[in-house]
Formats: structure tokens, C-alpha cells, sequence
């Protein structure tokens, strides 16, 4: 019988990447809740009527969010715009902790998230997947890592994409991020008390990935 695997934990910790690597080697799908906000936080900018609460429900309410395998990867689309890229920009990781925060969005991105996961066969990341989303994954896992490990990881990933900020600029990034989801009145970032805690500051994507694995099953 195919699993479904919960994977949660702070900015920068590693989940998109090891859940990925993880889907591919049980040949499950992967889905990127992350990339689903940032989906709706992009089409709020983009569509340049400010960024205020009532904005981005008014966004969201009509965009249409889907996940697609297209050859053998996954691309985010916010209605018929592939934004797989655009939605890593710093602008829109800067948006996105609000978004996440607001009760209608988060409500409509579940429900989209619940579907996906319905048959089974899926790893899903994000904050709330194991209390919220999937409270009934059959393994759940809580990835972390030190701040300054998952600067160091950020700054990395943006140099990739040409952009050069600050290490300091990101830490407090991350700091505020952790805040934000932590403290946010609606699905919390928490541990659930049957997750699987994985420290990994130090670690490889192998490693990190081995262990995903074993716990598995």
C-alpha cells in the first residue's frame, strides 16, 4: 500500500529538497504546499493591486493553483502561467509568511492539498502538513536546522538565481519567518508529538535523505 509522508519544519530547513529527492526514490508524487502560496503571493503582485489582507483574498478567491508533472518534473502554475521560477524571487518570499497567515487561503490551499493526497502515494512539505493537512499521514517527519545553517543554505540558493543578498539580511529573514509561522493564529508551525525530529545542520541531502528513507520504512 502506498504511504503518505508528511514532511513539516521551519524556512530554509531542507524540506522541498529532501521531499523531492524522497518522492522520486519511492516513486511517489511529490507536492510542494510551499510553492502553493508563493503561487498566490506572485499573482497578488503581479497583478499590482497592493498587498493588503483584503487583496490577497480577493486573489485568491478566483486564481486556480495546480501542481503538474511536465516531462518528469513538477511546475507550479498560477492559472495558465507556469511560475515555477518567478515564485523565488525575494519579493515573493517576502509576501508569502503573510499570505500563509490568512484563514481563507490557507482554507482553499488545504482543500486543493487534501485532493492531491486522497489515493495515497504522495510526499507533501510545509508547515502544518502533519497537524493540519494530513493529520493522518502514515509518516510524519519534522525537518530542522540552526539559523545560521539555513542562511547559509538561502544565500547559496539565491546566489544560483543571481541574486546577492546579505547573510545578516537573511538570517533576520529567517528569524522573523520562524516567528511569524510559529505564532500565526491559524495552523501553527509545530511539532506533533508522533513526528519524527531530524536535526540537519551538518548533514548531506544524502544523508538527510538515508534517514527520511529509513523512517519510511
Amino acid at each position: 500500500m502506498k504511504k503518505t509522508v508528511a514532511i513539516d519544519g521551519p524556512a530554509g530547513a531542507g524540506k522541498s529538497t529532501i521531499a523531492k529527492l524522497v518522492a522520486e526514490k519511492l516513486g511517489y508524487i511529490y507536492i510542494d504546499t510551499g510553492a502553493m502560496y508563493r503561487a498566490v503571493a506572485w499573482k497578488v503582485l503581479d497583478a499590482g493591486a497592493g498587498t493588503t489582507d483584503e487583496a490577497i483574498v480577493r486573489t485568491a478567491e478566483t486564481l486556480d493553483v495546480r501542481l503538474r508533472f511536465v516531462g518528469d518534473a513538477v511546475r507550479v502554475f498560477a492559472d495558465d502561467t507556469d511560475v515555477t521560477e518567478a515564485i523565488r524571487t525575494p519579493e515573493v518570499t517576502a509576501l508569502v509568511s503573510k499570505v500563509a497567515q490568512l484563514g481563507s487561503v490557507r482554507s482553499k490551499m488545504v482543500e486543493l492539498q487534501r485532493g492531491m493526497a486522497k489515493d495515497g502515494g504522495v510526499v507533501m512539505d510545509g508547515r502544518d502538513i502533519a497537524s493540519n493537512v494530513l493529520p493522518n499521514a502514515d509518516v510524519k517527519i519534522f525537518l530542522t536546522a540552526s539559523i545560521e545553517e539555513r542562511a547559509l543554505r538561502r544565500w547559496k540558493e539565491m546566489k544560483e538565481k543571481g541574486y546577492d543578498e546579505p547573510m545578516e539580511k537573511l538570517k533576520e529573514e529567517i528569524a522573523a519567518r520562524d516567528k511569524a509561522d510559529s505564532e500565526r493564529e491559524i495552523s501553527p508551525l509545530v511539532r506533533v508529538p508522533e513526528a519524527a525530529l531530524l536535526d540537519t545542520t551538518g548533514m548531506t541531502i544524502d544523508e538527510v535523505a538515508r534517514k527520511v528513507m529509513e523512517l519510511c520504512g
